[in-house]
C-alpha cells in the first residue's frame, strides 16, 4: 500500500481492523475538532521534558486529514509533549498522523507510550530534517536510542520523511517488543523491558520543531 492510499484512510478504521482479531479494551480516536483554536486540547496534559517553554494549541488547518482542527507545537522546548489524560494502555497500539511545519534544529514528529511522568517514557519520532525514524527511552530525563531487533547499535532506521507533508506513524507494543510502521510499512522492531506498567499515550516534538497533528488514535487490549 503506498502512502497515499494510506493516509486516505481513516484513522478509526485502521484502529478497527487492527484490534478486530485482538478484541481490544480500549479504542478511541480524536481528531481535535471539539476544543476551541488557540486553546490547548481538553482532556490532555501539555507539558515537556527538561528546559524551554513548549506551546500546545488547537488550530484551524485547511490540510487537515480530518478537518477543521489540528493540534500544533510551535514552542521551544528539550521534549515538548502532550499526553491523552486517563488513557491508560499497558499492551495495545498507538497512531498519528503529522506534517512538520518549520524549525532550524529538528522537525520531528513523535508517538508516546507507557508514560510515568514527564522524564519517563517510551518514544518513538520521525525527522524530516535527518530524514530518519528513531525509537527511544526517555528515563530519568535522559533520551537513549535502542537497540533494533536483530541489529546493535546504530540510529534507528534511514526513510524519507518530505517537511510540509502527512505522514502517518504507528507503534503497536506488546510486552517488551515494539513495532514501528511509518505510512503503513514496517520499518523495524525493538525489545526493551524498561517500563512495563500501564502508561499514558500521547504526542511529541524537539527543540524548535513547529508540529502539526491530527487522527490520533489508541487502542488496548
Amino acid at each position: 500500500m503506498n502512502s497515499v492510499s494510506f493516509l486516505g484512510m481513516t484513522s478509526a478504521c485502521l484502529a478497527f481492523m487492527a484490534l478486530a482479531a485482538t478484541g481490544p479494551a480500549l479504542a478511541a480516536t480524536i481528531g481535535f475538532d471539539d476544543t476551541k483554536e488557540g486553546q490547548p486540547p481538553a482532556g490532555w496534559a501539555c507539558t515537556q521534558t527538561g528546559s524551554g517553554t513548549a506551546r500546545w494549541s488547537v488550530e484551524a488547518d485547511p490540510t487537515a486529514p480530518s478537518k477543521p482542527n489540528v493540534l500544533s507545537q510551535s514552542g521551544e522546548a528539550s521534549f515538548p509533549l502532550c499526553v491523552k489524560d486517563n488513557a491508560r494502555i499497558k499492551d495495545g497500539f498507538v497512531e498519528v498522523k503529522f506534517k512538520a511545519i518549520s524549525g532550524k534544529e529538528d522537525q520531528a514528529g513523535g508517538l508516546v507510550w507507557r508514560y510515568r511522568d514527564s522524564t519517563n517514557y517510551y518514544v518513538c519520532r520521525a525527522n524530516a530534517l535527518e530524514n530518519n525514524v528513531v525509537l527511544y527511552k526517555i528515563e530519568n530525563g535522559r533520551r537513549r536510542a535502542l537497540d533494533i531487533v536483530g541489529r546493535t547499535g546504530g540510529y534507528g532506521v534511514k526513510e524519507p520523511v518530505a517537511a510540509e507533508q502527512w505522514h502517518a506513524l504507528r507503534v503497536e507494543f506488546a510486552g517488551a517488543r515494539f513495532k514501528v510502521l511509518f505510512n503503513g510499512k514496517v520499518l523495524f522492531e525493538v525489545e526493551d523491558a524498561t517500563f512495563s506498567e500501564p502508561g499514558l499515550v500521547g504526542v511529541w516534538t524537539k527543540a524548535d520543531s513547529v508540529t502539526r497533528f491530527d487522527d490520533f488514535a489508541f487502542g488496548a487490549r
